[in-house]
């Protein structure tokens, strides 16, 4: 019988306890311990032990670890856990800037340990399903993606605001159902819950082949709403996030007779389809392929250069608002995609560490 890869979880808050649920009935692995110094407010670590910080956990000896503590703190464990020898999922976004994130993705690659960031979204079922179409051209040449992500405040979210903590959600999904990078970005800003970050924000974009992409994100409204939409030569692609679901509104092959409204409709309404697609939790997918990463297998994990790419179209989001023009996401290095062998861990017995 395999022996149950040993993980371990900092952070026991909102998102936290969703983390260790997910992590104490994952097939092949055993959640050993937690830390967090603010105990187990939600009383999500049961049964195991519950210490103050990093270097306590990592008496534990650890197979992997789960980060997810609040932004800023991202940077002083993933360090430490690299240092230690510990593959790490880390909760998005990665750091508070490009700077930190590029140092962690380097301190991982240097030490030769998987590491990933937590992006549920690209676990989400409708999303992947959407990504899978466009891939197989569904929509013949893409003219536009577009996302809306809005809702109440989250009480969670205390160190960043709603462009690091949501929009990033947006501008990652984008790139990755795509295959694209963005290469220009505009965006306007609001503050108007009482906080110093910005809580709401309107943003422009444009892939490398010149796809528009268009993303509002906000935490002001009473709507919770999860949208993005694909828009292309044969239709346009809707995926429902909150609920999986996928739709597919195809252009009308009907000639409209009437001229004076085929002036002004361009295409017509064609048929209208929603997908019957396979609904598994997003957060269970992305824990499913961090395990599978760490035992070797090809899985589709976020690595941290990835999540680099992303904060760094982030922080172009925040310097367009700032200065009012447009701004070109720096581009960070992206190594070759690495292959199990490539790991340390790959070739390691887990139940040595």
């Amino acid at each position: 019988m395999n022996t149950p890869l040993r993980a371990g979880l900092i952070g026991l808050g909102m998102m936290g306890r969703h983390h260790a649920r997910i992590l104490s009935q994952l097939p092949g692995v055993q959640l050993v311990a937690a830390a967090d110094s603010s105990g187990d407010p939600h009383h999500a670590a049961a049964n195991i032990p519950v210490v103050a910080n990093v270097e306590q956990l990592l008496a534990h000896r650890l197979d992997y670890c789960v980060v997810a503590v609040p932004t800023a703190d991202h940077a002083q464990i993933g360090f430490a856990l690299a240092a230690a020898g510990i593959p790490a999922l880390i909760e998005k976004p990665l750091a508070p800037d490009l700077a930190t994130a590029r140092a962690l993705a380097v301190a991982f690659d240097a030490a030769g340990l998987i590491a990933a960031v937590g992006h549920t979204e690209r676990y989400n079922p409708a999303l992947r399903a959407l990504r899978a179409r466009l891939a197989d051209g569904a929509l013949g040449t893409l003219y536009q993606i577009s996302t809306r992500r809005q809702g109440p405040y989250p009480p969670r979210v205390r160190d960043v605001g709603v462009v690091f903590d949501l929009a990033t959600h947006d501008l990652d999904v984008t790139t990755w159902v795509t295959g694209m990078p963005l290469v220009s970005l505009a965006a306007r800003t609001v503050a108007r819950s009482g906080r110093i970050a910005e809580d709401l924000v309107v943003i422009l974009g444009e892939l490398s082949d010149g796809t528009v992409t268009s993303h509002l994100v906000n935490w002001l409204s009473p709507l919770k709403e999860r949208v993005t939409t694909a828009t292309g030569a044969n239709g346009c692609l809707a995926a429902d996030t909150v609920h999986g679901d996928l739709t597919f509104y195809a252009n009308g092959s009907a000639k409209t007779e009437w001229a004076a409204a085929e002036v002004f409709r361009g295409v017509t309404e064609g048929d209208i389809t929603r997908y019957a697609i396979p609904k598994r939790e997003p957060l269970l997918g992305e824990h499913e392929a961090f395990r599978d990463a760490i035992l070797g297998k090809d899985a589709p994990i976020v690595t941290l250069w990835q999540a680099a790419a992303t904060i760094a179209a982030a922080e172009a989001v925040l310097t367009s608002a700032t200065t009012g023009g447009t701004a070109a996401p720096e581009q960070p290095r992206i190594p070759r995609p690495r292959l199990a062998s490539d790991y340390a861990l790959a070739t390691t017995d887990p139940s040595s560490r």
